[in-house]
């Protein structure tokens, strides 16, 4: 008969399930790894959490994480503040910053349009994404959430919003939609028939 693990151990197991990807069998591995192995990258692991829980909020602009008020890219002056990129998450902002071909701001939805999960509108603080976009100061809205139906349709969604308040308020505001195609380095072969057809829609 086999032995079930502590109540402790399956509370550790349970916990690390919270993880993205992360089923049973990975996080019953990781967890007997860290009490067996990692004393000290366990210990590591549980005060950088708690930490961060403690310290990290979003910021009041753009929503992404901070230990202040305001983001630092919220508040460099040396950021474009004529581009506002929206994206969906913190973990989007970041890929897109990794890239050092973006230099404006953002304003980060926290989730995307779902109405079948409960997600309207309002959950996305939509609101304060008008306002911010409509100042008067930006000119252009980038809008980089996924590819996804969800993340298409919330695009469709805030797109249409943004051109109807900005022609109520007489600006001018260029609405733009980040670009699909073939991956950089990538054989046309291997590429799936939609990435291949959008490529060429979106040809220059």
């Amino acid at each position: 008969m086999a032995t079930a693990p502590s109540a402790t151990l399956t509370a550790l197991i349970d916990a690390l399930r919270a993880l993205p990807g992360v089923g049973p069998r990975s996080a019953q591995r990781m967890a007997y790894h860290l009490l067996q192995h990692d004393h000290e990258g366990a210990g590591r692991i549980a005060r950088s959490i708690d930490a961060a829980l403690g310290a990290v909020r979003h910021c009041r602009l753009c929503h992404s994480f901070t230990e202040d008020e305001i983001c630092e890219t919220c508040a460099s002056p040396e950021r474009d503040r004529s581009q506002l990129c929206v994206v969906e998450s913190p973990a989007d902002q970041a890929a897109i910053e990794q890239t050092h071909s973006y230099h404006g701001r953002y304003f980060v939805l926290l989730g995307r349009l779902s109405p079948l999960d409960g997600i309207g509108p309002n959950d996305l603080q939509l609101a304060q994404l008008i306002d911010r976009a409509t100042d008067g100061e930006v000119t252009e809205v980038v809008l980089a959430t996924s590819f996804t139906n969800e993340g298409e349709a919330t695009a469709h969604y805030i797109g249409t919003l943004l051109k109807a308040r900005a022609a109520d308020k007489g600006r001018e505001l260029k609405v733009s939609r980040l670009a699909r195609g073939v991956p950089v380095g990538a054989e046309l072969e291997y590429v799936d028939l939609g990435t291949i057809a959008q490529a060429l829609v979106d040809r220059r």
